[in-house]
Formats: C-alpha cells, structure tokens, sequence
C-alpha cells in the first residue's frame, strides 16, 4: 500500500477563526460551495439553489447525551483525605451496559470504587482499559437519560471547552433539530446549519430527506499520530442504516438523482452500508471506516460539511472526496475570506467532478 503522508493534510489556521458559538439563525451561517475547481461563497439559507429536484439529503438523527459528569469518590467513610474530585466524559456504552468514559484523575479511584454524581445517580469503576474507565451507573435506560438530562453537561469539543466552559446554551446550539436517538456524546455538526423548516423548504422543492444514525464518539476528536496515516486505526461507532434508508437511496440513485449526507458521519455511515455489495443495504453494527484519499466512493455524490482540523481523519475523507489539491484551495479561500471553522463554525457544500 502506498504511504499517505499526515504532513500533506496540515494548514495554517488563525485561532480567531475558530467559532465558540455558532451563527444565529443558523441559516445565516456562511457557505462555501465548491463544484469541481468552481468556488462560491453564499450562505447556508442559500444551498437550494445548488440542489435538484430528485436529490436525496441523508441526516443523522443521532442525539448527543450530556455526557460530562462532575462527582465525588468517599473513601473510608469519608474521613480526612478520603474524598475527591472526579471529572467523568461518557464515551460510548459497552455491550455488558456499562460505560467506557475519560476520568479525571483515574489514579484517584481504585477499582470497585463508587462515585456519587446526585443524590440518583452514582457509578461504579469496574476496570481499566487503554487509559480509560469502565463504569456501571445505579441507573440504567430511560432513567439514566434522564438523569443525565438534569445532571449532566453538553461534551463540547476540547477546542471550544478550552476556550469557553459548556452552558445552557449548549444544550438547544449543540444539538440538531432532528436528533431523536441518544447515543452520541459528539453533534453532527453540519446538520446544526438546519432547522425543521429549512428541511420542509427541500421536501417541497422535491428533495428526499433520509434519516439514519451514526452515534458520534469523541474518538472523533482523536489527533493521528502516525507519519503515515494508512496505518492509523480508526475508532469504532454504532451506527444503523434501516431497510427503508436504503430502499429510499436505492431509489434516488436508480431515478438518476444524487445521495448528498449531510455530515462526515452521514457520509461514513452510508458508505459502510455500500462496502459489501456496492449498493447502500440495510445496516446495524459497528463501523471504524477510514476514508483517506484513493477510496472509492459508491453512494456518495456530495457532501455537506464543515471546516476540519488539520491533520484530522475528516479532512481527509474531504481530501478522498474532492482531491487533495481542490481541497488546498478550498481550504486556502476559506482561510483568507474568513470563514469560521469546526463544530460552530461555517458550512462547505462539496460536489466532486463527474
């Protein structure tokens, strides 16, 4: 396998343009709209006029949890020197119903050991693995996502949460209009461009809108650390494409329009659900797909998305997409017009040449 090099997806990005908050209305938003080597800058109300009757828009609708948790761990009755702090981000349930999570610091807590978040709710450490923590709460289901709901904070990414601390505010901008499954403790961010009416607006004009979900883990937020990325290993995410997401993609596909997910996960996880057979299929499991430049595409005809991080896998699933010289450029404009970048930052609607 040939060597991709990590140093050929690096730029040079000005901390002011990075969004703490996102754009409101969330239309207002501004858009880059790149068609082979055309580009155009519009804004996010604006991006009907790039589609056609009989496209397809593929949604996420995964909902992010308030997965930060602020607790305490009493030792010995809690006696002098027997209580501690103990930061906690949920990442990802586990298949026995306990919780892999972050913890902060973990060397405070021994295994067995209980932290107690409110009055309900309390987490037991069942092991170590790979740096992180293995939880099982008192709670479980309904009544743990409700809890959460109340106790917990929005996961900002660690580029906002160095910059500014997660608020009430979060909880509506860090979440989009459709979420309906709780599993994420990361948004699909370039669906938060979007409301419930922007949505009806492309139903109307004939643009299908599929769901499907994708739980966002904060592996998304991982750096690669290999000089040659074909040997990064990807994280893995649950993900599910029901048999009425692929009838309805099959569909568009065989009338002639095209598949645009709106969203690097909605991209991801369609693409997975076309691995086997070439065609987009019904799928439920657990995906660590690497899109890098030299994949080949088979349910992909565009993409929404926002700015990535240099060096990060996003950018080069954009890379894959586009290339990696339309991607240069396009990144270049956006740096030079001022476009604002990440999870709150501007859109880019991506339409590679035929």
């Amino acid at each position: 396998m040939t060597p991709v090099n990590l140093s050929d997806f690096d730029y040079d990005l000005p901390e002011a343009l990075i969004a703490t908050r996102p754009m409101v209305p969330r239309s207002a938003a501004r858009l880059l709209v790149a068609e082979g080597a055309a580009i155009t800058d519009a804004r996010v109300g604006d991006l009907a006029r790039w589609l056609r009757p009989g496209d397809r828009l593929v949604l996420n609708d995964t909902r992010v949890i308030p997965a930060r948790l602020s607790g305490q761990r009493l030792r010995d009755g809690a006696v002098e020197g027997g209580a501690a702090r103990i930061e906690v981000t949920l990442l990802a349930p586990r298949a026995d119903g306990t919780w892999s999570a972050l913890m902060k610091p973990l060397r405070k807590i021994r295994e067995g050991e209980v932290i107690t978040f409110t009055d309900s709710l309390s987490a037991r450490l069942e092991g170590r693995e790979d740096g992180q923590g293995v939880l099982r709460f008192s709670l479980v289901g309904a009544d743990l996502a409700a809890e959460l709901d109340r106790a917990g904070e929005m996961p900002l990414p660690p580029y906002i949460a160095a910059r500014r601390a997660a608020d009430a505010q979060d909880r509506s901008d860090y979440q989009t209009a459709w979420a309906a499954r709780p599993g994420a403790v990361a948004a699909p961010t370039a669906s938060l461009h979007f409301d419930a009416a922007a949505i009806e607006a492309f139903r109307a004009m004939g643009v299908g809108i599929t769901h499907v979900t994708l739980h966002v883990g904060a592996g998304t937020f991982l750096p690669v650390k290999v000089d040659d990325v074909t040997t990064h290993k990807m994280h893995a995410e649950w993900g599910e494409v029901s048999a009425e997401a692929a009838a309805d993609i099959a569909a568009t596909r065989a009338a002639g329009g095209r598949i645009i997910p709106v969203g690097t996960t909605a991209l991801r996880l369609i693409e997975t659900a076309a691995r086997a057979t070439g065609t987009v299929t019904s799928w439920v499991g657990e995906t660590d797909i690497f899109i890098y430049p030299g994949f080949r595409f088979q349910a992909t005809d565009g993409l929404v998305t926002n700015f990535h991080l240099p060096k990060s896998t996003l950018l080069m699933l954009v890379s894959a997409l586009m290339g990696q010289e339309a991607v240069k450029r396009i990144y270049a404009h956006a740096v030079a017009n001022g476009y604002r970048f990440f999870s709150y930052g501007d859109a880019s609607l991506l339409i590679p040449p035929p």
